[in-house]
């Protein structure tokens, strides 16, 4: 069944008094910028790489591939490294991916070349091909496969375990996932546009959501995970902060529509944007982090008994 979580005060308290007896006990190994792309397809200096966070001394960890955010234009994987840290040390196996970034001139005028959908969401199924291919070289486990993000992140993460396209063009499929992990993201970019357009900056519209997936309406349908749940089979986990809420309702009420309920969806009230990131990411007790941590080793442990 749909679970969902409204994060109360009591609810945090104890959750975290809870996490707080388990104390992280994993060393971690850490490579970063590996490159996912073949050298010859890469660009100087690439964005096309990833990091790599391993617990050190254990085997068949399982992998958490996570993706950033930055609205698909200014995002960069090394920003995720405390997350990736702190979940090394629960024993996850952690995999930062960079992806090649769009214009955002409504940001900095500097920023005014890049590319646009669906460069984003094709590097992402050349990391998770590379992570695939790699696992017995670093040791986690390909059956034990995850995938999450935040903001533009999660968008990215939700629409390649939906959208089978991208990963059988790869020669995979969208079933290696046990789960997936999209947090404070949007999942309908038709809605998304018109959202900015009738906002307090509707140039955001053009300059923000037109620059990343184009003009057309076909093209912000598919460029949707709304658009493809029938697809979903896969356990998932959904979390929003305050701001990004209505996006990640539209998200569970289209959900309930279908016949899919191996969900839950936590709703962080008291965070807004950057706060919920800054929280899992840097503080040293986090509840939303502890949630992800628990997902992942429960699905983990159901995939073994398997």
């Amino acid at each position: 069944m749909t679970r969902i979580i409204f994060a109360s005060i009591a609810f945090l308290f104890a959750y975290n008094w809870v996490f707080s007896q388990v104390n992280a006990s994993y060393n971690i190994i850490e490579y970063n910028d590996l490159l996912y792309v073949n050298k010859s397809t890469a660009e100087h200096d690439s964005l096309q790489r990833l990091n790599l966070v391993l617990p050190k001394d254990k085997e068949d960890a399982p992998l958490f591939i996570w993706i950033g955010g930055g609205a698909w234009s200014y995002g960069d994987k090394n920003q995720e490294t405390k997350i990736a840290q702190k979940l090394g040390q629960e024993g996850i196996a952690v995999a930062v991916v960079g992806h090649r970034l769009s214009p955002a001139i409504w940001r900095d005028p500097k920023l005014s070349t890049g590319v646009q959908h669906l460069a984003h969401i094709k590097d992402v199924a050349a990391a998770v091909k590379w992570l695939y291919e790699n696992a017995a070289k670093y040791r986690y486990s390909k059956d034990k496969i995850f995938i999450g993000g935040f903001s533009s992140g999660a968008h990215l993460a939700a629409l390649i375990s939906l959208d089978e396209t991208y990963l059988a063009e790869k020669g995979l499929s969208t079933d290696l996932f046990k789960g997936i992990i999209p947090i404070s993201g949007t999942y309908d970019i038709l809605n998304y546009y018109e959202v900015m357009k009738n906002s307090n900056q509707p140039e955001l519209a053009e300059l923000h959501v037109q620059a990343v997936f184009g003009k057309m309406q076909e093209d912000f349908i598919k460029a949707s995970p709304t658009s493809y749940l029938e697809h979903l089979s896969t356990p998932m986990l959904v979390m929003s902060d305050n701001n990004m809420y209505n996006y990640t309702r539209l998200l569970e009420d289209r959900i309930r529509t279908t016949d899919f309920r191996d969900m839950s969806v936590v709703h962080a009230y008291e965070f807004g944007h950057g706060a919920l990131w800054r929280n899992m990411s840097q503080d040293e007790h986090s509840i939303y982090r502890n949630i992800i941590v628990d997902f992942i080793k429960k699905r983990s442990a159901t995939e073994k008994a398997k």
